[in-house]
């Protein structure tokens, strides 16, 4: 199935995306209530040229406007204030001397039932005001009549083939009844406003840039919903957000841009093709944030419910700060060369994969990851891995190849001396995984950490309730693993098990226990003096724990404990200061190399110790 056909198959959601926005109390209904009505401009006061709009005829106080039956067009740099209503016509800007045309919506209501109701055909620069206190509306025909039958434009209902601006504090509803809602072939700006945008097609595209400085801005589209498509030049095709609150629904991407998408700040609610839980078709790109070089993200807060990846570059993907939630059909957050983080909220509730990169470093922020398939996944290949699919259901998931379903099942496989040895995957140097700081917690059902090449670990604390089924392991590697410090805790099945390995400087302990062990058993370690060095609930049934940490000291010894109960400060299932009450004891070791192994099965570097 084609974009078109899956764009037809999303025309009710596109009708009803606005009124379900406000009954969800997303955004305020009132116009006027996007900013303080104060003066939008120094045109406020400026003798401008009055165009008067009354049904189907058109009246116009003072100069630069010539008029053609229900046809204004302005013709010099100046300053325009329309107002009243135009049943069926048409504003055009087209000038041919130097300097800005302002135009005043000041309770414009405009509808053409052949065209786009506002062309920009020719002007330097053109800046669209929004009159505080007033409601205007554009809308075009569903079908155009072009006067040369080649012709391809406009297409949309606000139309400009020059830089634009969209200012003030009013309020502006647009309907793309033809194709596009607000499209600029040049660049558009968007500094203020309550903006309402409802489109066939795409909702706002600027082809050259898209900025938004401010305003209140509701996108309901059918194809894309924020939009930057100059993919001919680099340094076009951009798309910037400082400020502003944005709630977009869209049939395609919800924001897309062909070279770069920065956000400093903003409000973000996205929905993309459908939802999370939507199946697509392969040749649909349904995401929720998309850039075919570079995503930096610096702030803003973020919801975003996309059928595909959430967010997502064809190259590199920088986040710096931010909170997000985020639930994918894919991955939560791709980069098909580097993914770095260096802040930030990031909570993927929902993916297939949830983050996903050729190269990923953390060195700060909070990160909570709920993957059906691999939760931290440092591969080659770009995206598209988990809607083949179905949403949650790629190999690993439910359904696939090995799934126990149940603990009891988990098999304890052989032993190996390490990852590379049992992988079907080439490793690579260019696959890394490198983490220096930051809080990373983990619910996966397959590979909780999974990478086709090496991993660093200088800092942080990691958290993995890792699979249950057989041949998956919440440490999956095929390289090496060096760690020096932070904090690492892995729980699930033995059959993959893995720990760090022995070019650590940092003790790790792997224990393979004896029989499945179920969800919310506490396992605590403590040294011979009584300190406590662990105690973790798993939130999920687990038969292999990996743990390291600087408390692991050569030549202390340990005992591991089974059950029990715990009290006091809990955070994903890691007890700190707690008064514990012990259970049964399960064994104990003295820590004599950098990995210490006890029990069956499971892949590593440090060899076997029964």
């Amino acid at each position: 199935m084609g974009k078109r056909k899956m764009m037809g198959l999303l025309v009710s959601v596109v009708a009803l995306a606005i009124s379900l926005v406000y009954d969800q109390g997303l955004l305020p209904v009132s116009a006027g209530s996007a900013q303080a009505p104060a003066q939008d401009s120094a045109w406020q006061d400026a003798d401008a040229t009055e165009i008067l709009l009354n049904g189907d005829a058109i009246a116009v106080d003072g100069d630069g406007v010539s008029v053609e039956g229900s046809v204004a067009t302005i013709g010099a740099a100046g300053v325009y204030r329309i107002s009243g209503t135009l049943a069926d016509g048409q504003i055009v800007v087209d000038t041919v001397d130097d300097g800005t045309v302002t135009v005043i919506l000041a309770g414009a209501n405009i509808s053409s039932s052949t065209s786009a109701p506002l062309v920009i055909a020719d002007a330097e620069a053109v800046e669209v005001v929004l009159d505080a206190g007033t409601e205007n509306t554009l809308s075009d025909a569903t079908t155009y009549v072009f006067a040369d039958p080649e012709e391809d434009e406009p297409n949309a209902a606000l139309f400009s083939k020059s830089d634009v601006t969209i200012s003030g504090s009013g309020a502006l509803t647009v309907a793309g009844n033809y194709n596009d809602g607000i499209a600029s072939k040049d660049g558009l700006t968007i500094t203020g406003g309550t903006i309402t945008v409802s489109a066939v097609d795409d909702g706002i595209r600027g082809r050259d840039a898209l900025v938004i400085e401010d305003g209140t801005i509701t996108v309901a589209a059918g194809g894309d919903g924020l939009k930057a498509d100059n993919d001919e030049d680099a340094t076009l095709g951009t798309i910037t957000v400082t400020a502003g609150t944005l709630s977009v629904t869209a049939g395609g991407d919800a924001i897309t841009a062909a070279t770069s998408i920065s956000i400093t700040g903003g409000d973000f609610v996205l929905f993309s093709g459908g939802g999370s839980g939507t199946y697509i078709d392969e040749t649909l790109s349904a995401k929720g944030i998309k850039a075919g070089v570079t995503v930096q993200i610096d702030g803003g807060t973020f919801n975003i419910d996309a059928a595909d990846d959430a967010i997502h570059s064809n190259d590199s993907i920088v986040i710096n700060g931010g909170t997000f939630t985020i639930a994918s059909g894919d991955d939560g957050v791709h980069a098909d060369t580097t993914l770095d983080i260096n802040g930030g909220d990031l909570n993927v509730v929902q993916s297939y994969e949830g983050i996903e990169s050729a190269a990923i470093t953390i060195n700060a922020g909070t990160l909570r990851l709920v993957a059906s398939d691999d939760a931290l996944n440092v591969a080659g290949g770009n995206d598209g891995s988990g809607n083949q699919w179905g949403p949650g259901q790629g190999g690993g998931g439910p359904g696939g190849m090995g799934q126990s379903g149940d603990a009891g099942q988990m098999n304890p496989g052989m032993p190996a001396q390490d990852g590379a040895a049992q992988s079907g995957v080439a490793v690579s140097g260019d696959y890394t995984l490198t983490i220096n700081g930051g809080s990373i917690v983990i619910a996966s059902t397959g590979d909780g950490i999974d990478v086709n090449g090496s991993i660093t670990m200088a800092g942080g604390v990691v958290v993995v309730n890792g699979p249950t089924e057989r041949m998956n392991g919440a440490l999956d590697y095929d390289g090496s693993f060096t760690i020096s410090g932070g904090f690492l805790v892995t729980a699930g099945s033995a059959g993959m098990a893995q720990a760090p390995g022995e070019t650590s400087t940092q003790n790790s302990l792997l224990v393979n226990f004896d029989s499945a062990q179920q969800a919310g058993t506490l396992v605590h370690i403590q040294a011979s003096d009584g300190t406590d060095v662990l105690t973790f609930a798993p939130s999920k049934a687990f038969e292999s724990i990996a743990f390291s940490s600087p408390d692991l000291v050569t030549g202390e010894t340990y005992e591991v404990v089974l059950g029990g109960t715990a009290s006091g400060a809990e955070s994903d299932g890691l007890y700190t200061d707690a008064s514990y009450t012990p259970g049964t004891s399960y064994t104990s070791f003295t820590v004599s190399s950098v990995v210490t192994w006890i029990g069956n099965g499971g892949m590593g570097s440090g060899g076997f110790r029964g």
